[in-house]
This record gives structure tokens, sequence and C-alpha cells, in this order.
């Protein structure tokens, strides 16, 4: 029996298409190191995201292919991950503790970003990411109630702001420093730098994402949210429904014009189940999402169902991947945070804090 080489190896692990990249370990540097002696074969692969329900499939799934070439006995495949910092916009100050800020957005209000936003924050946590949510919307804070979270944030130092925390998530809303039922009356540029504020004097902990809830539209939040803060990459919140969608565009357009990288679209409420009969109906339209991420080529993240049990479970502050973390709706949103993840993950990466600071003394 031939002993089979490291070359063959790779070739064979080039094979495999990762179903969250849709590219092979080979080229997006994820396969770092093959090791061969006699039959024996050990690979390491590391994914530069969170992957935590994904790596025992991925190394079985390695692991039988290896064992399909002639003169390999067994093989050892290691898969970890490890998140990167990415770069941003031009000429914008990355912010002390966060690796990678996503934008959720969507066109338009009703869509159910805010419940997308807060799910795929918790989905990022429970693949292995430490998370963090800024609730942007100002006039309408809503991550309060859907984390559950009650209390006022502390200040150590009379200066900044510590992060509420909640199933692991840290956190921070105008919510918690005005009662629930006070109407924010503000014009635009007191809301952008309450924004500011709230992003900037946070004192948050080694995040490797901050998933900012926009408020919707394409108004001031969002317009200083894109020249202003270090955003990495954005995601869009739509429902199938024709007005929604066209809303969306706008909203994709936004971001492209400021040179923030669309990571893709989420369908949200696109087929609606019966509780009674588990008939399937699309009462919002059908495959609006998949068409315009086919018509701006950008990446169709998943679709998620209408389905009521989503919007009690945050209702009562325990949404639906940690309500029901095996659950339907719960693995929907798993797979969606991975593939939002894996798509950042191939954008340009942030390389300056890896560069020494250079210090001129007089001696």
């Amino acid at each position: 029996m031939a002993e089979v080489t490291e070359t063959q190896v790779e070739d064979k692990i080039r094979e495999y298409i990762d179903p969250y990249m849709d590219k092979d370990l080979v080229s997006t540097k994820a396969l770092r190191k093959v090791m061969v002696e006699g039959d024996q074969v050990v690979a390491d692969v590391v994914l530069g995201f969170p992957a935590e329900g994904y790596r025992e499939q991925l190394a079985a799934k390695l692991k039988d292919m290896i064992e399909s070439l002639d003169g390999v006995a067994q093989a050892r495949v290691n898969v970890n991950y490890h998140v990167e910092a990415h770069s941003v916009q031009k000429g914008v100050k990355t912010i002390p503790g966060i690796k990678n800020i996503i934008a959720v957005a969507s066109g338009k209000g009703g869509v159910g970003k805010s419940t997308t936003a807060t799910n795929l924050a918790l989905a990022l946590s429970a693949e292995g990411a430490n998370v963090g949510v800024l609730d942007a919307d100002i006039y309408g804070p809503s991550q309060p109630r859907m984390l559950g979270i009650k209390g006022k944030p502390e200040s150590k130092d009379g200066k900044s702001l510590e992060p509420l925390v909640s199933y692991h998530i840290q956190t921070m809303s105008i919510g918690f420093l005005v009662d629930e039922e006070t109407p924010m009356i503000w014009r635009g540029p007191m809301v952008t730098q309450a924004l500011q504020q709230l992003l900037g004097d946070t004192n948050w902990q080694d995040l490797d994402y901050l998933v900012i809830d926009l408020p919707p539209g394409t108004g001031d939040i969002q317009l200083t949210l894109a020249q202003q803060v270090p955003v990495s990459g954005a995601v869009i919140v739509t429902t199938p429904q024709d007005i929604a969608l066209l809303d969306a565009r706008k909203g994709l357009k936004m971001f492209e014009k400021v040179e923030v990288p669309v990571l893709g679209i989420i369908e949200n409420m696109s087929i609606h189940i019966c509780s009674n009969c588990g008939h399937e109906e699309h009462i919002f339209g059908e495959g609006g999402g998949q068409r315009m991420s086919e018509d701006y080529d950008v990446d169709f993240l998943g679709a998620l169902p209408l389905d009521k049990t989503i919007r009690e479970e945050v209702d009562s502050g325990r949404p639906s991947v940690v309500a029901d973390p095996e659950g339907r709706i719960a693995q929907i949103y798993k797979e969606i945070a991975r593939r939002t993840a894996a798509k950042l993950s191939l954008k340009s990466k942030d390389y300056a804090a890896k560069f020494p600071q250079i210090v001129i003394q007089n001696n």
C-alpha cells in the first residue's frame, strides 16, 4: 500500500465546501496543518467563526474523507475556531473591548428586527463567542424586556457605564436609564449623541461581536452609525412582503454608499405553519428575500417562520435560543448566526492591533 502524502490529504480536504462560508477550507486558510506519519494522519482546522454546534460534525466528515484515501488507516481531525477583528470604514476609530460590530437593520418597522437581533446575539453566544447587544432604538428600546433585564447600570469610575448581563450577553440600552413608559421626545442631534455615549461610554469586556439593534429606516441614527461607528458588517432583516422588501433595498443601498459590507439578508415571517393542522402557507408572499439577495449579489442568511412561540418567548424575556435551545427555531437562529459570522470571517482583517506601538524617547 502506497504511503499517502500531505498534498493528497490537502487535495481531499479541498473537496469539502463549508456550508457557512460557501468556500473550501484550504483557500480560506482554515486548514492550518496536515501531519502524515506512515498510515496515520492528523489535520488541524481553525475556523474564523464560532462553531460550537458544528465542530464535531465537521471533524467527523473530514475524518471520513481522509480515511477514504489509499494508504490511510486512521485520521484525527482537530477543529477549533478563533474570531479575529475585521476592518471597518476608513477614518473611523475602533472601540476598546470590541473586535467586531454587526449592525442589524431593516427598512421599515414591524418586520421582527429586534427579535432577530436578540436571538442572533444569543445564537452567536451559544456557538462560543463573547457577545454584546447595543439597543440603538432610542425612541423604542426593546432589548431590556426581550432579554429579561431590570435595573440600572452601575458606574465604577463616575465616567463609564458597566453593561448589564443576561444569558451571558453584555447589554446597554437607553431603556435602562429611563422609565419603560417614558417617551423620548428628542430631536435628531440628541438621539445621535445618546447613541454615541451608550456605545463609547460603556465598559465593554472583550467582545468578539457587538450586535447593534438599529431603529427601522434610514434616518439620523443609521447615518451616524454608518459614518462614525466602526461597523464590520450589516445584516438586513425583511419579510417577503413587497413593501418591506422595497424599504429593505433602501437600507441595503445606504450601507453600500457608506462602504459598510452587507453580510446578508434574513427573511423573517417567511412561512406560517398552522399550530393546529401543520398546514404551511406563505401569507406575506414567497421567496422575496432570496430574490433580493440575488438581485443585489448579497448572501441569503436564512428564513424564519411566522411562529407565535417566537413572539411569546421574546415577550417573556426568554428568547427562543435560550427558551428551547434544542428546538427547531433555535437551530435556525444558530444556522443564521454561523453563516453571518462565517461571511464576516472572509472579510479583510484589521491588523492595527498587531502592529507594535513606536515610542520616541529623548535619552
